[in-house]
């Protein structure tokens, strides 16, 4: 084991859990290590690191954290902590869980760790701007882990999901959650690039999570990135290329007053200057933004004249 590490018995002589916590988030602090995969703090990965070492359940209470861990716990938590640190793997990536809008979704390098704003809107049914009553069918563009569709069918009952990734890596982690969560019925994963397998499908509502990172912040972002799929985060010279798709291509597949939803992060800005379009940007009493909201009317309204300057 590397001197990176005490060993249990230079730890201590059975430290509870609640200690463990403790050690194991001064230790991410000293690292540096880059938070932003599921957690925002080192306290809160240190917690979900040790609750796995210990086969714990992450809502564990008092009683748990007054536990001690023995040296096999210890141990297990040693070498978790040596590919935090060491290889900079996201926590989430080694506990093999997060949570999206309240729910539990396997999580591997197969497809992008969840952490999409969009959780927050799933929660409130989309209200203010869908009624939730009268969608019947979605798409979700680039579901990767299908977290987005599958928050979205356990929040819309009587609608039907299509999911569509053209990564069949990330559609068999996906088909794993839809399982998991007994959706085969009403969540259906399709390999399509984009809309190009959908053959005229409409929907009342399209919802995305595409790439969106340009080709210089893709090279400046921290090394925890390097684990996720390439294909997820890049979005050519300017991080456009994916929404310049998903605008070009939605009016199609939306029925009338139908609303296409989509993150684009810190683009945002590039994404105003370079389309025509009368974006409605979304608050969050949670945080994040960079997510616009568009009816196919005014789509329509686009594919009519040029829509990129």
């Amino acid at each position: 084991m590397s001197e990176l590490f005490h060993s249990p018995a230079r730890i201590g002589a059975a430290p509870t859990v609640a200690q463990l916590i403790g050690r194991t988030a001064r230790r991410l602090r000293r690292a540096r290590v880059f938070f932003g995969h599921g957690t925002d703090n080192a306290r809160d990965e240190a917690a979900a690191l040790v609750l796995h070492a210990l086969q714990l359940p992450l809502n564990a209470g008092a009683a748990h954290y007054r536990r001690r861990a023995g040296a096999a716990a210890q141990q297990r938590l040693a070498q978790l902590l040596e590919q935090r640190i060491r290889a900079r793997v996201p926590a989430v990536y080694l506990t093999g869980i997060t949570w999206f809008a309240g729910i539990p979704i396997k999580v591997d390098p197969r497809a992008l760790i969840p952490r999409s704003p969009l959780a927050e809107l799933i929660e409130r049914r989309f209200g203010p701007w869908v009624d939730a009553a009268q969608v019947r069918r979605v798409l979700d563009v680039g579901t990767g882990s299908g977290c987005i569709a599958i928050a979205t069918a356990r929040a819309l009952p009587r609608a039907r999901v299509d999911a569509v990734d053209v990564s069949a890596p990330a559609l068999a982690l996906a088909a794993e959650n839809v399982a998991r969560h007994r959706l085969k019925r009403r969540v259906h994963l399709i390999k399509s690039d984009y809309f190009r397998a959908l053959r005229g499908r409409r929907y009342d509502m399209i919802l995305a999570n595409p790439p969106y990172v340009g080709t210089r912040e893709l090279r400046g972002l921290p090394p925890e990135y390097r684990h996720e799929p390439r294909l997820a985060l890049a979005a050519g010279r300017s991080g456009l290329d994916a929404v310049r798709v998903i605008l070009g291509q939605a009016a199609r597949h939306l029925r009338p007053g139908g609303v296409l939803i989509v993150e684009v992060g810190n683009t945002q800005h590039a994404v105003r200057r370079a389309f025509r379009l009368p974006f409605v940007w979304l608050a969050f009493e949670r945080g994040g933004g960079g997510v616009f909201l568009l009816r196919r009317e005014q789509l329509d309204a686009q594919t009519r004249r040029r829509h990129v300057r």
